[in-house]
């Protein structure tokens, strides 16, 4: 007899697949924390409703998500196994499958199946969930459970915090292509929002665009735009070379703008008192670089 809302997954060691597929199941609401088993007997993941990476099965409509097994070639792991079976059952949208498999999935998926190597100083969301196994090789398994189930906690909240984030940028959406569409040398925005991304998505590497405007909490920031998605510690133009670094009355001296308060020295972004100081210091230097 099933247990309803339940998930099962192997004991013993965990790795970032089983925890996310797990999260990922949390996040939909589609099992219970509390019906979570860790076991790799088959008596008990045979009750369970939703089996991820382990018992040799991957059968979505069976519910059972392992990758184990000779007779699987694909590339993925649970993680992205669950992920993909959101995407067919149209629990979520191709851009959300697209969005997270990008910042998340994909990766995970990629360092289960020893497909990614790690550079020096790189530290993997698959390496932060690995610090959460017990330090000590033969840890009692009610401490590895426990440790899970920590695990499965820190995920459901950044998965959750994803999510929303994607959700907000999605929100803020219609306003960049209204910004987009009067095809200026700038992008004007009366509030702070995310605008890089749905740039970029559409079109933003051959807009006119040099510069974004918009409030930066009591202040405002003139922003340089990237040449690409791609290369975004570049500028299309960046910022006059005699700005560099400055501050306040350092800034206001130099750049003849009283509104002046920094100039990053790496010449991508300033911030200014009020708006017009920023439209002014834009038009400085539109005006010297005969843009």
């Amino acid at each position: 007899m099933t247990i309803p809302r339940s998930f099962g997954t192997h004991s013993g060691t965990f790795h970032a697949d089983e925890v996310t597929a797990c999260a990922l199941l949390l996040l939909f609401d589609f099992i219970d924390i509390q019906n979570v088993f860790r076991t790799r007997d088959l008596c008990i993941l045979e009750k369970c409703q939703y089996v991820c990476d382990v018992g040799g099965i991957y059968d979505p409509r069976l519910l059972k998500f392992d990758h184990h097994q000779a007779t699987y070639r694909g590339e993925l792991s649970s993680a992205g196994m669950i992920w993909l079976h959101f995407k067919e059952q149209k629990i979520i949208t191709d851009e959300v499958y697209t969005h997270f498999n990008k910042l998340l999935i994909h990766g995970i998926d990629a360092h289960d199946n020893g497909r990614s190597e790690a550079d020096h100083g790189i530290c993997t969301f698959s390496n932060v969930i690995s610090n959460f196994v017990p330090i000590e090789y033969d840890a009692l398994e009610k401490d590895q459970d426990d440790a899970f189930l920590q695990a499965v906690k820190f995920t459901l909240g950044h998965l959750d915090r994803m999510l929303k984030r994607f959700s907000y940028v999605q929100s803020c959406k219609q306003k960049v292509l209204d910004a987009m569409a009067l095809k200026q040398k700038y992008l004007y925005f009366d509030q702070a929002l995310p605008w890089i991304d749905t740039f970029f998505e559409n079109g933003g590497e051959n807009h006119p665009a040099l510069f974004v405007i918009m409030p930066s909490g009591s202040h405002w920031k003139l922003r340089g735009i990237p040449p690409t998605s791609f290369d975004r510690m570049k500028v299309r133009v960046p910022l006059p070379e005699t700005w560099a670094g400055l501050l306040d009355e350092e800034l206001k001296k130099v750049s003849g703008i009283q509104g002046g308060i920094f100039c990053h020295k790496g010449r991508f972004i300033s911030v200014w008192e009020d708006r017009d100081s920023a439209f002014k210091a834009l038009k400085e230097i539109l005006d010297k670089e005969h843009l």
